[in-house]
């Protein structure tokens, strides 16, 4: 008989032996069945007074907003929630992937009329997602700063319910950002249409998994692919059934351009070097992949001469990325991190890069949040 529930699926995965039981996340997990019983209930019909004095409409249901620190187990909640709740149309998008589709729809639509663009682009959403659901919910930029509260109310009042997996508190979004007063409202918008909840258990399951294994294999082969694959399923929990059927994915970039990814898995994403450093990749590519992904498995690093340049020069950008979004590198490389690139063209600026995939290595590194600064 199939699972139906958020919270049936979530006891099944601890019968099943696949979770621990874990007090924090058996509150999440009623808090969203709860959430996916009030949007599957049938909307009350408006009465003929209502229609008469043009009463608005009943508001959605109240959303979640579910924060806390790295490896608590946001994202698999959200998983069993979208996969189990009957609702249409529903939509579950990394908050950032989000952002860049509003900021071009909003450009679309300032070029086809002078009028203000957001309510119907708002009104656009709201009309192919009764649910929102993001991951990591977090603004970096001044442009989605001075627009999200506007977009939001908007969103809000067209029946959008919001559920959104976060590391930091309402409070602390965007904070110290440039101008932050702008952005202020939209704190107090997600205060209101949502209810905040912190997940802040005492285990980081993400390190747990990762517990004993390396992140630096050396040389490429047989058998860092072979351990780099463990540590890719572990993390993922992801069935041994399944494993030659992995999900791939195509990542937006800039410019109407996308990146093929070979594998990718809740948060987690597989390359190689020569797709991310042969190729003509830049900042605003890595940024791309930075932001979207917590951890990344790149194989097959060579070392790199003066004959590797421009490859080495792009994987100094790209680590220099990843380490400043502080997303987790797994990787199988021909030499340790000081013999990736001994002489050539900006062997000095390499010593920085060397230093960062040293530290990118320590457990106080792992143990950071995606994007903390």
């Amino acid at each position: 008989m199939p699972v139906t529930g958020v919270r049936a699926a979530y006891d099944a995965l601890i019968a099943a032996g696949e979770l621990r039981p874990d007090a924090a996340q058996a509150m999440v997990a009623d808090r969203l069945q709860a959430l996916a019983d009030a949007l599957e209930a049938p909307a009350p019909k408006r009465g003929f007074f209502a229609r008469l004095t043009g009463t608005d409409e009943p508001e959605a249901p109240k959303g979640l907003y579910i924060w806390g620190g790295v490896g608590r187990g946001k994202s698999m909640l959200m998983d069993l929630f979208y996969a189990h709740v009957d609702v249409s149309p529903k939509r579950r998008v990394h908050f950032h992937e989000f952002m860049l589709e509003v900021h071009a729809a909003l450009h679309a639509a300032r070029e086809a009329s002078g009028d203000d663009p957001i309510p119907r682009v708002a009104a656009f959403l709201a009309e192919r997602s009764r649910l929102l659901a993001f991951d990591e919910m977090q603004v970096k930029d001044i442009a989605d700063a001075a627009i999200v509260s506007r977009l939001f109310t908007a969103l809000f009042e067209d029946g959008v319910t919001v559920v959104a997996t976060s590391n930091r508190a309402p409070q602390d979004l965007y904070k110290d950002g440039l101008n932050r007063q702008l952005f202020l409202p939209f704190i107090a918008l997600i205060e209101a249409k949502t209810e905040v909840i912190s997940l802040d258990g005492p285990t980081d399951y993400r390190m747990a998994r990762m517990a004993g294994a390396e992140t630096w294999h050396v040389p490429n082969g047989p058998e860092a692919t072979a351990a780099m694959s463990e540590t890719f399923f572990r993390m993922t929990d992801y069935p041994v059934e399944d494993r030659a059927r992995v999900p791939t994915e195509t990542l937006a970039l800039q410019g109407g351009r996308t990146l093929h990814v070979p594998k990718s898995l809740k948060g987690v994403a597989v390359f190689s070097f020569a797709r991310l450093c042969k190729q003509p990749l830049g900042a605003a590519d890595y940024l791309a992949i930075a932001r979207r992904y917590h951890t990344v498995f790149l194989v097959g690093i060579p070392v790199m001469g003066p004959e590797k340049r421009n490859e080495a020069a792009r994987f100094v950008t790209l680590i220099d990325t990843l380490y400043e979004h502080k997303v987790k590198l797994v990787a199988a490389a021909d030499a340790e991190p000081a013999g990736l690139y001994p002489a050539g063209d900006g062997v000095f600026e390499f010593e920085r890069t060397v230093s960062r995939l040293m530290e990118m290595q320590s457990l106080e590194y792992m143990a950071l949040g995606h994007g903390e600064a």
